[in-house]
């Protein structure tokens, strides 16, 4: 029984304040206007749409233009939208009198419209670059581009402003990115810094193919800043199996036939760039014999796993190798920053080694089966040249073997007077005999 006594009461009140509540069951009081609409007499709710209404009225004679480099952007409503405060303004008249409302116009999806406008003016900056080759010219110069950055956050602000004024065009603002180097640095980053040419017998087929094979290995290797080159891992082990013949190299102090003969000169070469290329030698072997294709104390050999050259790009910018094998040559070219400095490689021999005794064989007929020489002590030096200054360094010592030769001549008859045979000592072994020439290259 209380519970409805309570609840009669509760509804009483409520019912009564409804009763008193002004407009509640009848309209606004007269005079009322809300934003210079005379809303006196309406309803509440038709009063909100009446000034709602007004506005979106307002808001479809008008247009939203975005200038974003030669392209424009129009928006017309309901591509734009308002918030306002009219319900709350309506619901708080109590009496007549002149009522004003706030109202906030955004555009809808601002974010994502913002962000495409600004993609399509915006331009990558690209730094002027290179691009290497391991055939013909050996490097593809680009110019690159300036890049274009679009003030996002501003052109958001400058569109609510224009929304929530007079509807000004919104123009977008951007600011010009420079690249930061030149096509003239790129190009002193990639200059010709070294190169040497060393030269074969092109009828010698089986020491070409090898030399071919090697070259193929390094031709067109990029050596970063700081890091280092290994010709055994570049080349690979000297086997048939990858591709190596048989040809002359040095084994032993002597000349014979070996699996890869000829890729010595190809890290010769190699050798010689890369010290006329200011980089630092590592590691190095000198051959026991002095061979063909460079002066002593400018050869390095290569051998197995063991014998290996390697050197390292000090320089803060990468090196490009380029090695390229002609008809009787091969040319090795390093590429990278030009720092300024002449380099030249010199070779002085500073003393011999005796050559011995030359050795005898008896055959058919007498002649020279391979000519002998004396041994070379020698040194080689690096000369750089810094503002018309010269400098000379010395890099190695070396100590080349001599070599007998080899004569053939007949044998003595075994009735022939003993006075009358041949000895090593006598005349006849002196005899000059054509000049000597060089041993074929290992």
């Amino acid at each position: 029984m209380k519970f409805f006594i309570k609840l009669f009461v509760a509804l009483t009140l409520a019912a009564g304040a409804l009763i008193f509540y002004p407009g509640f069951f009848c309209g606004l009081p007269k005079g009322t206007f809300v934003d210079g609409i005379d809303v006196g007499g309406m309803p509440r709710a038709e009063a909100v749409a009446a000034a709602r209404g007004r506005r979106v009225a307002e808001l479809k004679q008008r247009e939203l233009t975005i200038v974003a480099g030669d392209r424009e952007y129009i928006f017309r409503y309901p591509e734009f939208s308002v918030k306002d405060n009219v319900g709350e303004v309506v619901r708080g008249i109590k009496r007549r009198g002149s009522y004003f409302t706030s109202a906030t116009v955004y555009l809808n999806g601002e974010e994502e419209i913002v962000k495409s406008i600004c993609a399509s003016v915006e331009r990558e900056k690209i730094e002027p670059y290179a691009l290497f080759g391991s055939e013909g010219e050996p490097f593809e110069y680009f110019e690159g581009n300036d890049g274009t950055e679009a003030y996002a956050e501003a052109l958001s602000r400058d569109i609510n402003v224009s929304l929530n004024g007079n509807f000004e065009k919104v123009v977008l603002k951007t600011r010009s990115v420079k690249r930061e180097t030149s096509l003239s640095e790129v190009k002193r980053q990639t200059a010709l810094i070294g190169s040497f040419t060393t030269y074969f017998d092109g009828d010698n087929l089986a020491r070409v193919s090898n030399i071919r094979l090697a070259a193929s290995k390094i031709n067109g290797l990029v050596l970063g800043a700081g890091e280092s080159f290994s010709f055994n891992a570049a080349v690979g082990q000297r086997t048939r199996a990858n591709g190596y013949l048989p040809a002359k190299i040095i084994s032993g102090g002597k000349f014979i036939d070996g699996v890869g003969g000829g890729v010595c000169q190809v890290s010769t070469t190699l050798y010689n760039a890369a010290v006329l290329s200011g980089m630092e030698i590592e590691k190095f072997s000198p051959h026991s014999l002095e061979v063909s294709y460079v002066a002593p104390s400018r050869d390095a050999m290569v051998s197995g796993t063991y014998c290996d050259l390697t050197f390292k790009n000090t320089r803060l910018t990468p090196i490009y190798m380029r090695v390229n094998v002609f008809s009787g040559g091969i040319s090795c070219r390093i590429y990278g920053f030009d720092d300024g400095v002449k380099r030249s490689f010199v070779s002085r021999v500073v003393g011999t080694i005796e050559q011995p005794q030359d050795v005898i064989v008896f055959g058919g007929e007498e002649k020279v089966l391979s000519y002998g020489r004396a041994g070379t002590i020698s040194e080689g030096y690096l000369v750089e040249e810094i503002d018309g200054v010269k400098r000379e360094k010395l890099l190695r010592r070396d100590k080349y073997s001599p070599v007998a030769g080899v004569r053939q001549v007949v044998a003595p008859e075994a009735n022939q007077p003993s006075s009358d045979k041949l000895s090593l000592n006598s005349a006849s072994w002196q005899k000059p005999v054509n000049q000597p020439q060089k041993h074929p290259a290992a």
